[in-house]
């Protein structure tokens, strides 16, 4: 006997949309932490000479966040490489063009309705999957280089900030109950 097929409903897939966004916009705050550690002046060290710049990964990971969303509310991923017009110059300008542009990305993503998030989309012949199931995959991506980038931080001689609890630099703080 064969078994059955269960396709996700127009209710889970909001709700999921909801839990992963809810997520991921936690997740872009320790981001903002990260990127706000490199030092300007040493945008360029890469631990290794097959390694990217510390510049080149901050930008990917922000570009590619950005873009993920971007891809997501679109409907369709694509390999094209569109060089932004507005690419930021420095660490601070990093952070504004990430902060503005995930807000915009997220919220296009929180206006797709149920059957546009239930939509099959091809992610390059590796995966065709109901479009919503990708906010997995940039969750991944971004954990992902964002660890990457953390572990350049104290070679530059910068402070690494807390991401899932406390480092050396950013120790946990207990939160202080009240009474």
């Amino acid at each position: 006997m064969a078994t059955p097929h269960l396709s996700p409903t127009p209710e889970f897939v909001l709700a999921y949309r909801q839990m992963m966004l809810e997520a991921f916009t936690n997740e872009v705050q320790t981001t903002k932490k990260v990127l706000a550690a490199i030092p300007d002046t040493k945008r360029d060290y890469r631990p290794d000479p097959n390694a990217r710049t510390a510049w080149e990964l901050a930008w990917h990971l922000a570009e590619c966040d950005v873009d993920f969303l971007d891809s997501i509310a679109d409907l369709k991923f694509s390999m094209e490489t569109v060089e932004k017009k507005d690419k930021p110059g420095t660490v601070a300008e990093l952070i504004a063009w990430y902060d503005k542009n995930i807000t915009r990305a997220m919220n296009r993503v929180r206006s797709l309705n149920a059957q546009q998030l239930l939509t099959p989309v091809n992610f390059f012949g590796v995966f065709n999957l109901p479009v919503a199931f990708y906010l997995g995959f940039l969750n991944n991506h971004s954990v992902h280089h964002r660890g990457a980038l953390a572990t350049y931080l104290r070679p530059m001689g910068s402070k690494v900030p807390s991401i899932y609890g406390g480092s050396y630099d950013e120790p946990f703080q207990r939160p202080s109950s009240a009474a």
